[in-house]
């Protein structure tokens, strides 16, 4: 019998439920404890779930549920999976990604041999139209990079494990670096970003965290207990941005537009700026207040919306955008038409 068959044997008998001791294996196999040690060494590398107990009346066994009937979908429902992975795979990063790669493969595996053909034939059969960049709100397009899968990977495992995790937050606008302890609560996937939801130790309060902006993240070895009241639906629907967007008016500048109410409806329609505060002004028009002075977010806004917006401030983009306006205006007014303004 070569090792491969007597692991396989080996496996079969530890699914019984029952401690089988090391030797009784060896003595079915006629080969040595030192033999029987090495080939459960081997099955556990292998990711094969054995358990073992010392003692006089120890032994090994398979953990409770490795071996599972099979699976039997029908070709409909074999179809909808793969359209489902298909797409998952559109995503360029997800939560445990080399898990979900050995997940499908078993899972081809248990699977009837006249569906195979299916999953083969994935690309073929199912398209997923890649997100497209979203050249309007500056920062939201980000390329994978090793440390986003990271902490999305190290995120996951910390709500699996209920453990903490510590990493390091990088926020753009301000050029800084902020360290966070954080429980992890959940993940969400919005316009092509994956963000972490968690517990701040620090101000006890559930954040939301961009993981492509999440860097040196590693688990702690504090363990938490699990909110069961929290689930990730509470903040979907914009909710998380719109209570991130309160927290950032009390530590960012305030940049304040005034628009007419056709660009505030319109305004009010957008992922991103829905979230902001509207102020009805004197004299008929909207104050929009957003928690951002980055002229890379608010100067384009102010070009998009065009007549009708006037840029209260800070007065540094103001003159910026004065001074911008006026160039343009040199380029286009040239004085045969249209009467220059004074």
């Amino acid at each position: 019998m070569n090792p491969i068959e007597r692991a396989l044997g080996i496996l079969l008998l530890l699914t019984g439920g029952k401690l089988v001791p090391a030797t009784v294996l060896a003595e079915r196999f006629q080969v040595s404890l030192r033999t029987i040690y090495r080939d459960i060494d081997r099955l556990i590398a292998l990711g094969v779930p054995v358990d073992a107990a010392r003692g006089a009346e120890g032994g090994y066994r398979l953990a409770s549920g490795y071996l599972q009937p099979p699976v039997a979908l029908t070709r409909n429902e074999t179809a909808a999976l793969l359209a489902a992975m298909a797409l998952v795979r559109a995503s360029r990063t997800v939560p445990l990604a080399a898990d979900l790669a050995s997940a499908e493969q078993k899972l081809l595996a248990s699977l009837p041999k006249n569906v195979h053909g299916l999953f083969k034939q994935a690309e073929r059969i199912v398209g997923i139209e890649p997100i497209p960049a979203d050249i309007f709100h500056s920062g939201t397009k980000a390329e994978p990079t090793g440390d986003w899968q990271q902490a999305l990977d190290g995120f996951m495992a910390g709500i699996l494990e209920s453990r903490r995790v510590r990493f390091e937050h990088v926020n753009p606008s301000r050029e800084t670096v902020k360290a966070h302890d954080v429980e992890p609560r959940g993940v969400l996937f919005d316009r092509d970003l994956w963000y972490l939801a968690g517990r701040c130790v620090d101000t006890d309060l559930v954040k939301v965290y961009r993981a492509d902006r999440v860097r040196n993240l590693e688990i702690s070895g504090l363990f938490f207990r699990p909110d069961r009241e929290f689930s990730i639906q509470s903040l979907l629907g914009g909710v998380w941005l719109s209570r991130a967007m309160r927290r950032w008016e009390q530590d960012e500048q305030i940049a304040k537009i005034l628009i007419t109410p056709r660009q505030a409806q319109k305004l009010g329609a957008d992922w991103y700026y829905r979230h902001a505060v509207f102020t009805p002004a004197k004299d008929g028009r909207v104050l929009i207040s957003i928690p951002s002075t980055a002229r890379t977010r608010i100067l384009p806004l102010v070009r998009w919306l065009g007549p009708g917006a006037e840029l209260i401030g800070p007065e540094g983009l103001r003159a910026e955008l004065a001074r911008e306006l006026a160039e343009l205006a040199a380029v286009y007014w040239d004085g045969r038409d249209l009467d220059r303004p004074a």
